[in-house]
């Protein structure tokens, strides 16, 4: 059954509620807030009705509008007197945060009428929503781009199987959230997926926490410790920044990927470990070997399937739709004013480089949503401004090469190279699509 939640500044006539509650309507009612918090605590409402039978009381009026704003995702319909539309603040509330309203009086089966289409618009609107988001997000990470669809289909294989995995890619690109997805599509799934930085830990903890050591096998150590390799048995391990890993530790990481056993510090039994390992780093782990700081038989190990995480600059077409999606988990948590970007916002966030990819973007966000004073976050809430753009520009023909360039690829991936479906959904002849393939070189192996 629907359900409804009626706030009222004072009793209503029992009539009126028996009249909604006779139309399929589960209806609750709150005269004071506390009351009416509690009910948004215990139940969950897409449509709320707020009647005002009098505005003269400031307090009254306040605690109705509070709880409009904090439920903002409801569909709300408010009634109230022609006097009280007078008023600048309950007009302006209706405006932004209402799906519709009456006048007093108003007759019970019209303001049931005006309840189901607002119910129906919450269903749609959830439903909308519900589909976007299943379209713009995979495995926890947000974006429809075609290098974001590559490391989707990179992800899906890497959970099939259970070898070693090597994720590269720059500083705030997701590679912790790439390593979690797999383990959680994984057949590993039910056990732990536990992470390691390699670069925040002295060289001389880093034996010790990966392998574990006995009691007695160094100065200091009093007990036996498990080691995070043996803790992790029948789980995953991410092993973060990688190539920060010291050479002694490089050669027991090997043995243990070899023989998929450990040996403790201090320890003389071989201790067996089933235990996935998924590796991660933002340097060039070739020119690391090249140089004799990183093994080249470890790389090899790890490197058995390889992803690689997009930084922004890459997928600008995934910029907005990632600060929107931040834009609405942050409101929702934090009181603000904001109701969304400014036309300027939006030009500085597609165009800026964004050097610190998704973490920076989703920083920016979350200040920008603290710092806002108006009904816009503005491009000096997220402390960005247009001279900071530098080279971010771009020519229209630039933008639009760019643009056709990404909707071919999209369409042929999607339709598998299928070349006739591909030029119908494009809206061009197969010879054009050819040509059109041929200018931005594009073919089945490059994409």
């Amino acid at each position: 059954m629907r359900k409804v939640l009626i706030l009222s500044t004072a009793a209503l006539e029992e009539s009126m509620l028996e009249k909604i509650s006779a139309s399929d309507w589960e209806v609750y009612s709150a005269q004071e807030a506390t009351p009416a918090r509690a009910l948004l605590t215990e139940h969950t409402f897409e449509v709320g009705l707020a009647i005002l039978l009098s505005c003269e009381s400031e307090r009254a009026i306040q605690w109705l509008i509070d709880l409009i704003l904090a439920r903002r995702k409801m569909q709300w319909v408010m009634v109230l007197s022609r006097q009280c539309l007078e008023r600048k603040l309950l007009s302006t509330v209706i405006a932004e945060h209402c799906y519709d309203y009456h006048t007093l009086p108003i007759e019970p089966q019209r303001l049931i009428v005006t309840l189901g289409h607002a119910y129906g618009m919450a269903t749609l609107t959830e439903s909308t929503l519900r589909q976007q988001r299943e379209l713009e997000s995979q495995y926890g990470l947000i974006g429809n781009s075609l290098v974001m669809q590559t490391l989707f289909r990179g992800i899906q294989k890497a959970a099939e199987v259970d070898v070693p995995v090597l994720i590269t890619g720059e500083s705030g690109t997701g590679k912790e959230q790439s390593a979690r997805a797999i383990h959680e599509y994984s057949a590993r799934a039910a056990s732990a997926f536990i992470t390691m930085n390699c670069a925040a830990l002295p060289v001389s903890l880093i034996q010790s926490e990966l392998f574990g050591h006995e009691k007695g096998a160094f100065a200091g150590a009093n007990d036996r410790r498990i080691g995070l390799i043996e803790s992790t048995s029948g789980g995953t391990l991410f092993l973060d920044e990688i190539g920060d890993l010291p050479s002694e530790v490089q050669a027991n990481l090997l043995r243990f990927l070899e023989e998929k056993k450990i040996h403790r510090l201090g320890g003389t039994k071989p201790i067996p470990a089933n235990v996935r390992i998924i590796a991660s780093t933002n340097t060039h782990l070739e020119q690391a070997v090249r140089d004799g700081r990183f093994r080249e038989d470890l790389y090899y190990r790890l490197n058995v399937l390889h992803l690689r995480t997009p930084s922004l600059r890459e997928r600008k077409g995934d910029v907005e739709l990632l600060a929107r999606y931040f834009f609405t988990k942050f409101t929702a948590e934090t009181k603000t004013s904001a109701k969304g970007f400014s036309r300027d916002a939006l030009e500085v966030i597609n165009r800026y480089d964004w050097p610190g990819n998704v973490r920076e973007l989703m920083n920016r966000i979350r200040r920008a949503v603290m710092l806002s004073e108006g009904p816009h976050i503005i491009p000096s809430d997220m402390e960005l401004e247009r001279r900071s753009l530098g080279r971010g520009f771009v020519t229209l023909d630039e933008a639009r090469m760019a643009a056709d360039r990404e909707a071919i690829q999209a369409t042929l991936l999607r339709t598998r190279f299928n070349i006739a479906r591909a030029a119908q959904e494009l809206g061009v002849s197969r010879m054009t699509l050819y040509r059109l393939m041929e200018k931005y070189d594009i073919r089945r192996d490059n994409t």
